[in-house]
């Protein structure tokens, strides 16, 4: 299955998000992308109030991605906000294309480096997988991936990929802490992962000084099952078009067989 990685930098503005989001778009599916993953907060970035910009899923934005796909005949995964019951908003996925459509509420919230998502975020409670092509994906969201028991639910559940949309906090070390648990979510779960960041807010920004709110780092990544870099972006934005090989899955957990070797 060929799928897109599009990393770009999301401004305040959902609307005008979603036409940079369109332009990507088309360009994936030029290049053959039945799959595209946009990031965490694609509808808006982190940082502003998320109340007055949150929609429900049967909402214009959302509307506006439904309608992405289906001119562009793929599947697309982005990142927005939705109201929830309690006056808090949900960090929410949807994934809508010519299969059908789910959404995936972000399980695992920011609580670290001293922020605090919980705040304004409620916490999902499902694990949810899509079926693109005859190939299920596995979704989740930024923090989520420092908690491997997510990615093994969706190896459980069939998934042979993850898709990963974030907007990754700034700092020291954070890149090593991005790159290692990239590919130890992948390793340890035997999926290929396709984790979409977040470019950084303007030119020259350095992702070692810590930021207020995560707005990304980018260096968006494909691993592999076997836990390797098949392709990564640098810090601009960019589109990244690759391949995955589904039946590279099968030899992998073949070879290391850790989820049938499991004993908790």
């Amino acid at each position: 299955m060929r799928i897109a990685l599009c990393q770009f930098t999301a401004g305040t503005d959902p609307e005008d998000n979603l036409r940079t989001m369109d332009a990507l778009a088309e360009r994936a599916a030029r290049e053959g992308a039945r799959l595209a993953v946009f990031p965490e907060a694609a509808m808006a970035r982190f940082g502003i109030p998320l109340g007055p910009v949150a929609q429900p899923l049967d909402g214009p934005w959302a509307d506006g991605v439904r309608d992405m796909a289906r001119r562009h005949g793929l599947t697309v995964v982005a990142g927005m906000f939705t109201p929830s019951p309690d006056g808090r908003v949900t960090n929410t996925l949807l994934a809508t294309g010519p299969d059908g459509e789910t959404s995936y509420d972000k399980i695992h919230l920011y609580d670290a480096f001293g922020f605090s998502e919980s705040d304004t975020v409620a916490p999902g409670t499902k694990v949810v997988t899509i079926d693109v092509d005859g190939v299920r994906v596995g979704l989740a969201t930024c923090y989520d991936v420092r908690f491997p028991e997510l990615f093994r639910a969706h190896a459980d559940a069939g998934a042979m990929l993850s898709v990963l949309p974030a907007s990754w906090g700034a700092g020291p070390g954070k890149l090593a802490h991005w790159d290692l648990l990239t590919r130890a979510r992948a390793l340890d779960a035997t999926v290929w992962l396709a984790a979409v960041g977040q470019a950084p807010p303007g030119p020259g920004a350095d992702i070692q000084q810590p930021t207020k709110a995560p707005t990304g780092i980018g260096h968006s990544v494909l691993v592999g099952p076997d836990g390797r870099i098949r392709e990564e972006a640098g810090e601009a934005p960019e589109l990244i078009v690759a391949d995955v090989d589904v039946a590279e899955v099968e030899r992998v957990r073949r070879a290391v067989a850790v989820l049938d070797n499991r004993r908790l």
